[in-house]
């Protein structure tokens, strides 16, 4: 079950700042003026450059120019387009959404962070659904729910388009008042000065290609600070203080990787991966390999099969196959389906 993957994320050429012949507009805003510091058990906030998971990460040493870099001192913002909306919430509870994932049981285990190498994908979507597949880390009980979530999205109502993009999200208190999506509200500190939060994801998987695309994001909570971070193109791009949150703080709870859509009023649900039922071969399937978990010691290490759980809720619109553990692809499962007159 090898595959034949196009790794593009050891550079930034998987993110791109046009779209549909225009190109994405990014403020360049002074690195101490980004809206992560409006919030307000932040504004004391120091940013922190050095993370005790990667010594020789540096904001200084390691900044680069480039024709879509941000200059020194400031980090890129997009900007929002006229007319989106961030309206839909990513909670199991929320009437419309369907998943389709692996999670780790709530068995008092505690995790500081997570990966994988996530299949990237082109779908079909309407006005007012969403299709994402990303990774959840979570703590705190549901009224409180503390979530960090990463991946990528194709959600119209956020970005005024059908394109895959780079896409993040929090929230504090179960979804009630607090996080948003990628910068529309302060919490998420950038460092990074190449736009990737809400960027065009420019390649994607063709359903029986012979080249799958993947994206490889990183949440790693820092050892010192206690700081939630995002790690892409193994770069450090930004990261969640820990003063925003009441339970992540002290680590997750719980591990989530996999799907989510978010159904029209008229019932319809979106195509979740590829738009396919998963099948064994790769080429022909959305899919997670080498899913790992930070255990409470700040080890990396392939999630296991006795503290995983599978979670499809509608059989006849989404599936997933849970693979195991294979030497060429470590943990792995694929996912997806159609949509449709779903279950709701």
């Amino acid at each position: 079950m090898g595959l034949n993957l196009v790794l593009v994320l050891s550079s930034y050429l998987l993110f791109t700042q046009m779209v549909e012949g225009n190109v994405d507009k990014f403020d360049c805003v002074d690195i101490y003026k980004q809206p992560a510091f409006q919030h307000p058990l932040l504004k004391n906030h120091k940013i922190q450059e050095n993370f005790s998971f990667n010594e020789s990460h540096n904001v200084k040493i390691k900044y680069q120019k480039n024709d879509l870099s941000c200059p020194k001192g400031t980090v890129p913002i997009l900007k929002q387009r006229n007319g989106t909306e961030s309206v839909h919430l990513n909670t199991v509870d929320y009437p419309g959404q369907h998943f389709a994932t692996i999670e780790t049981v709530l068995d008092g285990s505690i995790y500081r962070g997570a990966e994988a190498m996530i299949s990237v994908h082109n779908v079909t979507v309407q006005n007012n659904q969403y299709s994402k597949s990303q990774i959840w880390l979570e703590n705190g009980p549901r009224g409180e729910l503390n979530s960090i979530q990463i991946g990528w999205a194709v959600h119209p109502r956020l970005y005024g388009d059908t394109l895959t993009r780079f896409t993040i999200y929090w929230t504090a208190d179960g979804y009630k008042k607090t996080g948003c999506y990628n910068t529309k509200c302060p919490g998420f500190v950038i460092i990074n000065p190449f736009p990737v939060i809400g960027s065009f994801i420019n390649k994607s998987s063709i359903y029986g290609g012979k080249e799958t695309f993947v994206i490889i994001p990183q949440v790693l909570q820092d050892g010192f600070s206690g700081n939630w971070a995002l790690k892409i193109f193994d770069e450090i791009i930004g990261y969640w203080p820990k003063e925003l949150f009441t339970h992540l703080n002290k680590g997750a709870s719980l591990v989530r990787f996999g799907g989510n859509t978010f159904t029209s009023p008229n019932g319809i649900s979106p195509p979740m991966g590829n738009g396919h039922f998963p099948v064994f071969d790769f080429h022909k399937s959305s899919y997670y390999i080498h899913v790992k978990v930070k255990n409470s010691n700040y080890q990396l290490v392939d999630i296991e099969d006795r503290r995983a759980r599978q979670y499809a809720d509608s059989y006849q619109c989404y599936r997933l196959s849970y693979w195991g553990y294979s030497k060429p692809n470590g943990v792995a499962f694929s996912f997806g389906g159609p949509g449709g007159n779903c279950d709701i």
